[in-house]
């Protein structure tokens, strides 16, 4: 997917203005330029940006995620996160442990004057934090041990939004030994590999 057809896209399923896809455009060159610094995304994808940062952020919006906050978990470079900060009027946090990237994290909170994105710094199993209406995460932990470190910050209603590559089905079957919930496997525009986990009314399954 080239830039052109990112844009067409966003245009197009998520009705994003152009003076909104402007402000990709910079978030694209501001990440790019921080990586020179730090590695916060991989090199070889750098040249794929648009569909496997800014795209693959923004089809976690397809799906009706209501108006509550939002928790990215491992946020790293700001994907999803950033993206859906861009693009919505909604609460974000952005839960990092790492101090470089929880600087950068400010520094582009601050650059695109994001009033209502924060960051949650340090390690997901010891935030406490009101229940998040959406929690997504993508590249951060197995799904086992996903739902493990970071059930305390959702309720019954809360829909989960995660980006996986070819492991969704086996990671998804190994968790559901110990979780129960309505769980789905959504396919990924962006990767004919990859799909995305949506669930919701996660709990720990109940010992027999």
């Amino acid at each position: 997917m080239t830039r052109d057809e990112a844009e067409a896209w966003l245009r197009s399923n998520l009705d994003v203005p152009r003076e909104t896809l402007d402000r990709l455009v910079e978030l694209e060159a501001a990440t790019i330029e921080a990586n020179s610094h730090q590695n916060l995304i991989a090199r070889s994808t750098i040249e794929s940006f648009w569909s496997r940062h800014i795209v693959d952020s923004a089809q976690l919006l397809k799906w009706p995620t209501g108006n509550g906050p939002w928790v990215d978990l491992g946020s790293g470079a700001g994907f999803p996160g950033l993206v859906v900060a861009l693009l919505t009027d909604r609460q974000v946090v952005l839960a990092e442990e790492r101090r470089k990237r929880v600087e950068h994290l400010q520094a582009m909170i601050k650059r695109f004057a994001l009033a209502k994105t924060s960051i949650l710094q340090g390690r997901v199993e010891q935030q406490k934090a009101a229940p998040f209406a959406v929690i997504s995460a993508r590249a951060f932990a197995p799904l086992e041990r996903l739902f493990t470190l970071a059930q305390h910050l959702a309720s019954p209603d809360t829909l989960w939004l995660l980006p996986k590559g070819k492991s969704a089905a086996s990671e998804l079957e190994v968790a559901r030994r110990t979780w129960q919930g309505s769980f789905r496997i959504e396919p990924s525009v962006t990767d004919p590999d990859g799909a995305i986990i949506v669930a919701t009314g996660v709990q720990p399954r109940r010992r027999r």
